[in-house]
C-alpha cells in the first residue's frame, strides 16, 4: 500500500545519525536563567515578579497577556535579578525576566488530576494555566487551538511525529524513550473531542518508532499509527493534514476548518504533564548536532538555559564553526551569538564547520521549473521572488504569494542558487505588515 504523502517536496541529507541513537540526558544549568516574555504567538506575557523576589521551580513569573497568549514559569529556583531587555536567538531584544539559579531546584506545589474525572473545560483550563504552546516551533497557545468555534466538527486529531527537518532528533527520542506520554497526551485531546479519531503520523524512516507506537495502541479503538513517506516538509501542518486526511487548507483557514487539530510530539507530552501531573511547561527535549559538534546529543533542558551552555555540554566544537542555526537547517535561522536563552519553542542548536550557502554564486534564473515541482503549495517561486525583487506587491498577491509556507524547498533545488525563499518571505512580511497598519 502506498504511503501517505503530499505533492512536491524535497529530499535533503537527513543528518539524523549524528544524534538519533543518543539517549536523552538531563542537563542542570549553571548561573543565570533568562525568560523572554514572548515565547509564543500572541500578546507577550506580563511579569508578575520583581527584582529581589525568590521563586520556585514551576512558579508562574509572567501571566498571559490576553486570550491568545500564555504564561511563563521559572524552570529553576532562585532570585529574580532584574527585568530588562535581552537579546533572543533571532537577534531581537525582548523584555526578559532574569533569575539567578540557586542550584537547589525547589519546586512549587503541583495539583495532579485524573483526566477521566474532570470536564473538557477543566482540561482546557489546566492546559492554559500550564503555559502549553506549540513546541514544534510555532508557539501557538494550545488552549486556543483546542477551543475551536465548532468543536463538534472536529473529527481528526493528528500527532505530528514526522520530524522532517534534517538533524533534529528530539521528537524521535521522545517516541523511543517516553512513547507512553505521547499516547496519554493524545487520549486527553480525544477526551475533549469525543467524535474524533487520533492518528500518530510518523515518517517511514523511523520504523522503530512505528513499531513501538503500534504496540502501545493496538488495543486503542480511537488511536492508530499512520506511516508517512519520508519527504520534506512532511511535518508542515498543511502537508500532514493532506497526507493523513486528503483535505486541503490555505492561509485563510485553520486546521479546525478542515475538522482537524494538529499537535507536535512535545506539545502532546506537555498536555499530558499539565493535566495528569499538574506541571507547567518548564523543560523540553533539545538536540545539539552538526559536523562541528564534539558530541552530538539530546538533552532534557531547563527552559531559559543559554545556547552556549548547551554547546559546552555537548563537548564544544571539534572544528572552527562557520554557522550556528537555531532549529533545523531548512526553516531554522542563523545565529550570531550563543549567549541567548532557549525558549519553549526552540528545539535544536546546529553547528556547522562549513557555511555552504554563502559559498555559492547566485546566477540568473534559467526557467527550469524545479522550484515549481518542489513547492508543496504548488506555487511559482521563481516568479514570486521576481515580484519581491521589484516590490510588486499586487502581482505577488495575485500569484498567491501569501500561501507560501516558507519551507525553503524552492531554494534547496534551485540550480541558480537564488535565495527564492528569502525573497518571498521578505515580501510576505512587508505585505502583512502593511495590511496590519491599515486595520
Amino acid at each position: 500500500m502506498a504511503l501517505h504523502t503530499f505533492r512536491g517536496g524535497v529530499h535533503p541529507y537527513e543528518g539524523k545519525d549524528l544524534s538519533k541513537d543518543k539517549p536523552v540526558r538531563d542537563l542542570l544549568p549553571e548561573g543565570e536563567m533568562v525568560f523572554p516574555v514572548s515565547q509564543h504567538i500572541g500578546a507577550p506575557a506580563k511579569p508578575i515578579v520583581e527584582a529581589g523576589d525568590h521563586v520556585l521551580r514551576g512558579q508562574m513569573i509572567a501571566e498571559a497577556g490576553g486570550f491568545v497568549s500564555a504564561p511563563i514559569f521559572s524552570s529553576v529556583s532562585g532570585t529574580v535579578k532584574t527585568i530588562e531587555k535581552r537579546a533572543t536567538a533571532t537577534g531581537t531584544l525582548c523584555e526578559s525576566i532574569v533569575i539567578e539559579n540557586d542550584g537547589e531546584y525547589k519546586e512549587a506545589d503541583f495539583k495532579p488530576s485524573d483526566p477521566d474525572l474532570i470536564s473538557k473545560e477543566e482540561i482546557i483550563d489546566k492546559i492554559k494555566n500550564a503555559g502549553v504552546a506549540g513546541m514544534g516551533g510555532a508557539g501557538f497557545p494550545t488552549h486556543v487551538k483546542l477551543s475551536p468555534k465548532d468543536p463538534d466538527k472536529i473529527d481528526t486529531i493528528i500527532a505530528n511525529c514526522a520530524e522532517c527537518e534534517p538533524y533534529l532528533t528530539s521528537d524521535y527520542r521522545i517516541m523511543m524513550e517516553e512513547p507512553e506520554k505521547l499516547v496519554a497526551g493524545m487520549k486527553i485531546v480525544l477526551k475533549i473531542f469525543p467524535k474524533a479519531q487520533g492518528y500518530l503520523a510518523v515518517e517511514d524512516n523511523k520504523p522503530d518508532c512505528i513499531s513501538r507506537l503500534r504496540k502501545l495502541t493496538d488495543k486503542e479503538d480511537r488511536i492508530s499509527v499512520c506511516p508517512l513517506k519520508t519527504k520534506y516538509p512532511q511535518g508542515g501542518e498543511r502537508q500532514i493534514i493532506h497526507a493523513v486526511t486528503g483535505r486541503d487548507i490555505n492561509s485563510k483557514m485553520l486546521p479546525a476548518d478542515a475538522g482537524c487539530i494538529v499537535d507536535n510530539v512535545a506539545t502532546l507530552c506537555a498536555i499530558r504533564d499539565a493535566v495528569i501531573e499538574g506541571k507547567p511547561v518548564m523543560d523540553r527535549i533539545f538536540t545539539v548536532s552538526g559536523d562541528a559538534v564534539c558530541e552530538p546529543r539530546n538533552f532534557r533542558i531547563k527552559i531559559g538555559t543559554s545556547f552556549s551552555e548547551l554547546l559546552s555540554a555537548a563537548g564544544g566544537t571539534i572544528k572552527e564553526p562557520e554557522k550556528y542555526i537555531s532549529g533545523g537547517p531548512m526553516m531554522g535561522f542563523s545565529m550570531f551569538n550563543l549567549d541567548v536563552p532557549t525558549t519553549r519553542t526552540t528545539s535544536a542548536l546546529l553547528v556547522f564547520s562549513d557555511d555552504e550557502a554563502s559559498k555559492y554564486e547566485t546566477t540568473a534564473c534559467i526557467n527550469c521549473g524545479r522550484c515549481v515541482e518542489a513547492c508543496p503549495e504548488r506555487l511559482v517561486p521563481s516568479r514570486l521572488a521576481k515580484f519581491s525583487e521589484h516590490k510588486k506587491a499586487e502581482q505577488f498577491e495575485k500569484w498567491y504569494g501569501l500561501e507560501c509556507i516558507e519551507c525553503g524547498s524552492c531554494s534547496f533545488v534551485c540550480p541558480a542558487r537564488r535565495p527564492l525563499a528569502q525573497d518571498i518571505k521578505t515580501m510576505k512580511k512587508q505585505i502583512l505588515a502593511d495590511k496590519k497598519k491599515k486595520k
